[in-house]
């Protein structure tokens, strides 16, 4: 089955810390939020490492940089090295160094990550809009103090003709008191008061992908993430298996609309699924059955019938996703799957 195809989660025998040598995985909404680590994050990633697995922390954050990133992961009870930790501001500072020549000023609009990895290519990072010989203006997430003073100088400078770059253009982020409002929202701003595009080079974008690569030499990636506009798009854009997680931005009735650029390989509820395998979903008369769980669609409601296991919730939702993704073909599902997704507490 291609991927342009999928019309259901995979299953796999052998566990997927077995199966592929490394794990891409995203860090926000992943294995933390809010500064503190999700449940089973930490002892799930030593587990998968000390069964061979290489992990690389792969995020469209570019506020902080590898070094910080990995200091606070080690916080968190998982230790990580720098070079383990892949940031969209890498990714953007690689774009923008293929385009402007060495030692060229560039405009920050954002946080230490962007500057470190500007840095990191020969690129000097500028503060004002002034400068002489400015070559690219560059934005990435900066926070949630970040002025409404730094939107107005990027649109100085753009509007005199400076290219203009993203890091990513995540619309939210999640944090420890709900969901924020992410790099996307902020480029949007200048968007509009510009009327002008970036180029962005995070998830889901071709530059990320790149970048992961190049600083991994994976050669059987998985990605991991719990959003499908970026993790599981971009892995769909760099033809790689995925594994949607449910402690993040995506819940279960997004992930049924799902259409086929959103759709995981392999769906679990936490980073615990890296450690198993996955169950098969198979057709089963006029519907799909995964563990003790039948999905049918039916007169335009998704049904879940019979009695798996509670534990076993997620099972019932690969099964609605079969039947939801079989139904909705390459658009989105817009069937009822309220009672269904009731009966499995998501």
């Amino acid at each position: 089955m291609t991927r342009q195809s999928r019309t259901s989660p995979a299953g796999s025998e052998r566990s997927l810390h077995q199966a592929y040598d490394t794990a891409l995985l995203d860090l926000d909404g992943v294995v933390y939020a809010g500064g503190e680590a999700i449940a089973y994050a930490a002892p799930s990633l030593a587990a998968a490492r000390a069964g061979g697995m290489h992990l690389a922390y792969v995020t469209n954050n570019a506020l902080r940089t590898p070094d910080a990133v990995a200091e606070h992961l080690g916080e968190l009870g998982i230790p990580t090295e720098a070079g383990e930790v892949i940031t969209s501001a890498q990714a953007v500072a690689r774009l923008i160094s293929e385009q402007v020549e060495p030692g060229s000023k560039v405009l920050v609009i954002g946080g230490e990550g962007l500057r470190v990895a500007l840095r990191e290519r020969g690129l000097v990072p500028v503060e004002s809009a002034d400068e002489a010989g400015l070559a690219a203006v560059v934005q990435g997430y900066g926070g949630p103090d970040l002025p409404w003073s730094r939107f107005a100088e990027a649109s100085y400078a753009i509007h005199r003709g400076v290219p203009w770059f993203a890091s990513n253009t995540d619309l939210t982020i999640p944090g420890a008191r709900g969901i924020g409002p992410g790099n996307g929202a902020a480029v949007e701003v200048v968007r509009i008061a510009t009327g002008a595009q970036p180029q962005v080079a995070g998830k889901p974008l071709p530059p990320m992908h790149r970048e992961t690569v190049l600083r991994t030499g994976a050669e059987r990636p998985l990605v991991v993430g719990d959003r499908l506009d970026t993790d599981i798009e971009g892995a769909f854009n760099g033809e790689v298996d995925s594994l949607l997680v449910l402690t993040g931005v995506t819940d279960a009735a997004q992930l049924l609309r799902a259409e086929p650029r959103h759709r995981p390989t392999y769906v679990d509820r936490d980073l615990r699924g890296l450690l198993t395998g996955q169950p098969e979903v198979v057709a089963a008369g006029e519907g799909f059955r995964c563990g003790g769980w039948t999905a049918v669609a039916a007169a335009g409601v998704l049904e879940l019938r019979g009695e798996g296991d509670p534990d076993g919730s997620v099972d019932g939702l690969r099964a609605l996703c079969a039947a939801a993704w079989t139904q909705a073909g390459d658009g989105s599902c817009g069937l009822d799957a309220g009672k269904a997704l009731a009966r499995i507490g998501l």
